[in-house]
């Protein structure tokens, strides 16, 4: 499987343009996948550059480059602080981030990432640690399950798919993506059958993996790794992280609290790079529908950490 049909990057050029690389510089690709932006940032870096790139799923070690400046860490990105400690790099002049799921999760028929395969319900990126999607709809219950498809999945009817879920379970445990489905389509109009079940899709694979903890310890990460002048580019693709990233960069922490000094001026360690969200053109859409949901971030760090 080549690395372009593994996963095809998302606003490739953008979110690369958007870390100013320095030739020499230090850079960090939380979401290394099929590589594409790892490889366009080894493009752009000298021969004294270095690229740090993070990938917690074994099928991705398949496609990391031979490159005397890349190191590969298989890991959870939300241990970024310990993992460059461990490398002895005490700061970075980028981080690059494309959140969500990739093309390649969503294509293989025996991880239950999509309701287009019948399969067992996993859904873990990580598949050697974790609790899977189908010990998740037969082991919690019926207001947890109501509350995980509500809060990460943003489903109006989420008490009534959780119901549904905990009777049918009584009856047959539900195993797979079949057997989920099964159980759901009664309850979601057929003119948004699609939408409703990705979102519960959605819901379920974030708190399976732990996402949004991940994403802020990552950010949290990220803010004191960055050295002033650094670029933080993220890619999102849902308003939950969307939210976060955004709160972060304004404010510098996920719940968007500005911090004012005694004198009351806002205490910002970021510079929106650019005024406005960036978004997949037209063309990049139709290639690759995966983008159409997507949307760049760019940030600058301006405040040294006060440690």
């Amino acid at each position: 499987m080549t690395t372009e049909t593994y996963h095809i990057p998302v606003l490739l050029r953008e979110s690369i343009d958007g870390l100013d690389i320095k030739p020499d510089g230090v850079y960090v690709d939380v979401t290394f996948g099929g590589g594409g932006h790892s490889r366009e940032i080894l493009r752009r870096l000298g021969k004294n550059g270095r690229l740090y790139s993070f990938d917690q799923d074994e099928d991705a070690e398949k496609n990391v480059p031979a490159d005397d400046r890349f190191t590969f860490v298989r890991s959870n990105f939300r241990y970024i602080r310990n993992w460059m400690r461990y490398y002895d790099v005490e700061q970075i002049d980028g981080l690059l981030a494309d959140l969500g799921v990739s093309s390649h999760h969503l294509d293989d028929e025996t991880r239950g990432f999509s309701f287009r395969f019948d399969a067992p319900l996993d859904m873990r990126m990580n598949k050697r640690a974790g609790t899977t999607a189908a010990e998740i709809v037969n082991n919690y219950d019926e207001a947890q399950i109501a509350e995980v498809l509500y809060t990460y999945g943003e489903l109006k009817n989420a008490r009534r798919v959780a119901a549904a879920i905990v009777k049918s379970r009584g009856e047959k445990a539900v195993r797979t993506t079949g057997d989920l489905l099964q159980v759901v389509e009664p309850l979601f109009p057929r003119e948004r059958e699609k939408k409703e079940t990705a979102k519960l899709f959605q819901a379920l694979r974030i708190e399976v993996n732990h996402e949004m903890d991940a994403l802020k310890e990552m950010l949290n990460g990220a803010g004191e790794l960055l050295r002033e002048g650094g670029r933080l580019s993220v890619i999102t693709y849902h308003s939950l992280e969307d939210r976060i990233v955004k709160n972060f960069m304004k404010a510098g922490n996920a719940e968007g609290k500005v911090q004012q000094d005694f004198f009351g001026r806002i205490e910002a360690p970021f510079r929106q790079v650019s005024s406005k969200v960036i978004v997949p053109d037209d063309d990049e859409q139709q290639r690759n529908p995966r983008s159409r949901s997507a949307k760049l971030r760019i940030a600058e760090k301006v405040m040294s950490d006060k440690r």
